[in-house]
Parts: C-alpha cells; structure tokens; sequence
C-alpha cells in the first residue's frame, strides 16, 4: 500500500528517477524554459524549487549540496550566478507550468515549464513609469462619485444655456456679425 506516499514515481526506479530530475534541472537552469509532459514538469518543479532557494546563500556547503543533485559545474555555476542573481528578492515560485496540450504521437499532455524571473513576456514591465496596482474598495465608489458629480452640476447651466439656442440664431451669417 502507498499510504502518504505523494512523489510521483514517473515509471522509473529511485535511481533512473533522480538521473531524469538532474537532466530536466540541468536544462532548464541552461534553456531558462523546457518542454516535457505534465507529469515530469510538476516532479521537476519539486526537485528545483529548493536547490534554487540553496542557491541564494553562495556559500561553499550549498554549491556542494547543490552539486551532489546536479552533478554538472557549468549548471551549478550559472545557478548560482545568473540565476540567484535575478531571484534573490523572490520568496519562493521560481518556476512557473503552462499547459500546451497534447502531444500527437502518444496523446501526452505537454507542458512549458520555465524560470519566472527570465521571461520577458509576463515578467515585470521596463518602464520606467510602472503604475501601482489599483486598490480598490467597496464603500469608496460612491464617495468618488458624489465628488466627481458636484463639478458637473456646476457647469450643467452653460451647457443648457448653449443648449436652447434655435438653429436659426447659430446660422453662419449671425456668427459673421
């Protein structure tokens, strides 16, 4: 019986297993983004996630520890260098799993799984004017409104002023006099 058991096994033995995570890892520290299936995605994002958080503290102990997962001194180089560098700030999520379908020769559900901070696309914007995000509560509306709506009123009796004029008074030859 598999009671509390939660690591998905992929089909492979312990060791067949954690030579696949290390390859996954080792290509997407050097892609910064990999295709797989769901499956492999959702187990490597387990596998990642902590050595990226070891990655943060560059000290000797953690590029050892890292190393005996990886095995490959480019990966871990770049881990702690560009990688760390970019995540230093996050509290955790590195990773992020977009869904793409599935695949056609075997009918697998594909997946894109790719490091947050290196994607342009939904990362944070280069402007320099970023705008705050927008709070908004549920009592504040009709505070704003009855502000925004006395200027209106104010300025409502010139609008109807202009409004009552005949066509025959706006013709061209009485804005000529």
């Amino acid at each position: 019986m598999r009671h509390g058991d939660k690591i998905n096994n992929l089909g492979r033995k312990k060791a067949h297993r954690e030579a696949l995570l290390a390859n996954l890892s080792i290509n997407l520290i050097e892609h910064k983004r990999i295709v797989t299936t769901l499956a492999k995605a959702k187990a490597l994002r387990v596998y990642i996630e902590p050595l990226i958080t070891k990655a943060k503290s560059n000290d000797t102990h953690n590029r050892r520890v890292v190393f005996s997962y990886l095995q490959n001194k480019e990966a871990v180089t770049e881990l702690f260098s560009t990688i760390a560098e970019k995540i230093g700030g996050r509290p955790g999520g590195y990773t992020r799993i977009l869904k793409l379908g599935a695949r056609p020769g075997d009918n697998a559900e594909q997946a894109l799984i790719e490091l947050v901070d290196f994607n342009e696309v939904y990362g944070k914007s280069t402007d320099a004017k970023a705008e705050p995000a927008k709070r908004t509560r549920r009592g504040s509306k009709k505070a704003t409104d009855a502000k925004a709506e006395a200027p209106a009123v104010a300025a409502a009796p010139e609008a109807v002023a202009t409004a009552t004029e005949t066509p025959a008074e706006s013709t061209p030859e009485k804005a000529a006099e």
